[in-house]
């Protein structure tokens, strides 16, 4: 891949962060050891307005959009934080699904943490009143039969590109209408609120740009590999345009795994909630040494695996 640059040895290492969809109940709890901790989440509530833990023992509106966006980035940013504190080395790269780009440029430095929780809110906001919509994972399907379907059924796209489980997004009506033609083994509908990664966000991105190009963007100092456009991205202008394309466009992850695998990565540290990302990662590219960072408790074995 084209200007992918990193340092040679054995134990190259990529941050990956997923997106909305990876919440979980009680998501956060066990971080409030941590004094830094505590007053991040009150510092989030002065800028959200409500309690990220308490929504986060709230299924209800832990599903909403307005609510998961926010809730994702604080607690990825606190695990980011606590991982820098440990004497594990520095990631070679780091990458996001979605909304998990937000906290894997937080990562990488290119804004503070009060800087890209605003961001986030007013994100969230925009795409909270953006038209409703529904995504559902697909597994046990035909690839030509799925794509012909797509391509003839109004309102509706194939918004990834893994080849084991599609993810489609679109209108309530279009999504059904779709369902309906096609032979899938299994159906998961996912916990979102919207049909994201698709034209249906149009008018969001238009809403949103304003914000995002006023607010000051640093230099990634870590690389930064966009899921859309499959390339690092260093420099403030280009990371926020990622930011406003991946709004409408499709997540390649299943590319950007190979990438990490042709370009002699060997750990994958997943930092967020549970191994959405990696239990995917794992599929297509086995010869990759997977970690999750989810809890305090995972601090042991991902020591271990990255010594």
């Amino acid at each position: 891949m084209k200007n992918l640059q990193v340092q040679t040895d054995k134990n190259i290492t990529a941050w990956v962060f997923p997106g909305q969809g990876s919440q979980k109940l009680g998501m956060g709890i066990d971080l409030l050891r941590y004094p830094f901790a505590r007053s991040r989440l009150e510092k989030a509530q002065e800028i959200l307005g409500w309690s990220v833990l308490e929504v986060c023992q709230n299924w209800q509106k832990l599903n909403l959009t307005l609510y998961t966006q926010p809730c994702l980035y604080v607690i990825q940013t606190l695990l980011v934080d606590i991982l820098k504190q440990t004497e594990q080395p520095s990631p070679n790269l780091v990458a996001g699904y979605s909304l998990g780009e937000y906290s894997a440029m937080y990562a990488a430095g290119v804004f503070d943490f009060e800087t890209g929780l605003k961001l986030i809110k007013r994100r969230a906001e925009i795409m909270h009143r953006a038209p409703k919509g529904t995504m559902v994972a697909l597994i046990g399907f035909n690839k030509e039969q799925l794509e012909q379907q797509v391509r003839f059924t109004a309102n509706v796209w194939r918004v990834n590109d893994n080849s084991r489980m599609a993810v489609i997004a679109g209108t309530f009506v279009g999504v059904k209408s779709l369902l309906n033609k096609l032979t899938v083994k299994r159906i998961i509908p996912l916990d979102v609120s919207g049909a994201f990664h698709t034209p249906l966000m149009a008018e969001a991105t238009a809403e949103f740009w304003p914000i995002l190009d006023s607010t000051p963007f640093n230099y990634a100092k870590i690389p930064f590999l966009s899921s859309t456009k499959l390339v690092p991205i260093v420099e403030p202008a280009s990371l926020k345009e990622n930011l406003i394309e991946q709004m409408i466009q499709s997540v390649r992850w299943e590319s950007l795994t190979r990438i990490l695998a042709k370009e002699d990565f060997k750990q994958v540290v997943e930092i967020g909630t549970g191994n959405n990302l990696t239990s995917q990662m794992k599929q297509i590219c086995p010869q990759l040494v997977f970690t999750n960072f989810s809890t305090i408790s995972d601090q042991h074995s991902l020591a271990n695996t990255l010594s």
